[in-house]
Parts: C-alpha cells; sequence; structure tokens
C-alpha cells in the first residue's frame, strides 16, 4: 500500500457509486470512509449524502472518476461483444467436432432464435447507417 490514500474512495454499485471521503487524520491513525455522496453512471445525478454539502473540490473528484468511469464501461463493453465473437467461434467449433445429438438438440432452437434476433438487429442497423451516408 502507498504512503498516501487517495482523498475519495467510490464504493463501486451496480449503477454507479457511494462516494466517500478517506479521512486517517484521527487520533487513532484509523482509515475512515464518511459517505458524502451517490452518483449515477447513467444519468450523471450526483446525490449529496444526508446533510452533506459538496464542495467544489468534491464535485471535481466525482466528475473525473464519472469520465473514467463510463469509458471504462464503454470499453469493457466492447471488449464483452468481441469475446462473444470468440464464444460463438468456439460453439461453431464444438457442434462441429464435439457435440452429441443429445446436447445438439437441447441447445439447436434457443441459440437459432437468438442469433436470428442478433441478425435482424445488426442488418438493421447496418441498412440505417448506410441510409445516413447518403
Amino acid at each position: 500500500m502507498s504512503d498516501r490514500l487517495p482523498p475519495y474512495y467510490f464504493r463501486i454499485r451496480e449503477n454507479g457509486a457511494a462516494v466517500c471521503r478517506v479521512d486517517t487524520e484521527n487520533r487513532q491513525r484509523r482509515i475512515e470512509l464518511e459517505e458524502i455522496a451517490v452518483v449515477n453512471v447513467k444519468n450523471g445525478n450526483i446525490r449529496p449524502h444526508g446533510d452533506y454539502e459538496l464542495t467544489e473540490d468534491d464535485l471535481g473528484a466525482i466528475n473525473t472518476w464519472l469520465t473514467e468511469r463510463r469509458a471504462l464501461l464503454e470499453s469493457r463493453e466492447t471488449d464483452d461483444i468481441l469475446r462473444a465473437v470468440d464464444h460463438l467461434n468456439l460453439t461453431a467449433q464444438w457442434a462441429q467436432s464435439k457435440a452429441s445429438a443429445d446436447q445438439l438438440e437441447a441447445v439447436t432452437d434457443t441459440l437459432l432464435l437468438a442469433m436470428h434476433d442478433l441478425r435482424s438487429v445488426l442488418v438493421r442497423k447496418k441498412a440505417e447507417r448506410l441510409g445516413n451516408q447518403d
């Protein structure tokens, strides 16, 4: 652990984070986390905790974290999709070389419907993009 702790800690939640001020300036030299706000990544809403009034430094740190978090989540989303492509390729190889008839029977309809749905969305979106280029 480094000698100096950051002034804020963001406890990740499903749609954002609880923002805590890190305090080590107490008599016991313990690390204390004082919750000061809750931030929503999707809509950017920052809600102070209780009666706490956010300072400009607080808001600056929260907005910096929010920008970085959104970029991280966006890159993860793209990576997840590329992993899905890998899984589709592995699934094709499995179906061709290893799957038993019973295994194929168990997954074929579900896979075909999911792939049909995905293909329909991708084709429609591609047509929209091509239409917007004209």
